[in-house]
C-alpha cells in the first residue's frame, strides 16, 4: 500500500507543479489576466510542499519524481490542449513511470 501513496502523491505533486507554470503561461503568452499569477504561485508552493512529504531521501525522489511528471505532461497535452499523444509519447511516458518504479520501489539494504 505505501507504493499506491507514493504514485498517488507523486500525481498530485505533478498536478501542482504543471498547474502552477500553466497558469502564468496563460497570462505571459493568451493576454489572459495577470491574476492568473496569485493561483499559479499558490499551486507551485503546493508543489514544493508536496515533494516534501516523501520519506526518502531527497535527490532520490526528485529523480523518481521525473518520470511520472513526463507522465503527467503527456495527460496535459491529451486532456487539456486537446492533443491526441503519439505512440512515441505514450511509449516514452511508459518508459519514464517504469524508471520511477525502479528508482521508487527497488529492495535496499539500509
Amino acid at each position: 500500500m505505501p507504493e499506491l501513496k507514493t504514485v498517488g502523491l507523486f500525481l498530485i505533486t505533478a498536478l501542482a507543479e504543471i498547474l502552477g507554470c500553466y497558469l502564468p503561461y496563460l497570462w505571459l503568452r493568451e493576454g489572459k489576466t495577470i491574476w492568473l499569477l496569485v493561483p499559479g504561485a499558490l499551486s507551485l508552493a503546493a508543489f514544493a510542499w508536496l515533494l516534501s512529504l516523501h520519506p526518502t531521501a531527497a535527490g532520490r525522489v526528485y529523480a523518481a519524481y521525473g518520470g511520472v511528471y513526463i507522465f503527467m505532461a503527456i495527460l496535459w497535452l491529451w486532456i487539456v490542449d486537446g492533443i491526441r499523444p503519439t505512440a512515441w509519447d505514450l511509449l516514452g511516458s511508459s518508459i519514464a513511470l517504469v524508471g520511477m518504479a525502479i528508482i521508487m520501489f527497488a529492495p535496499r539494504t539500509t
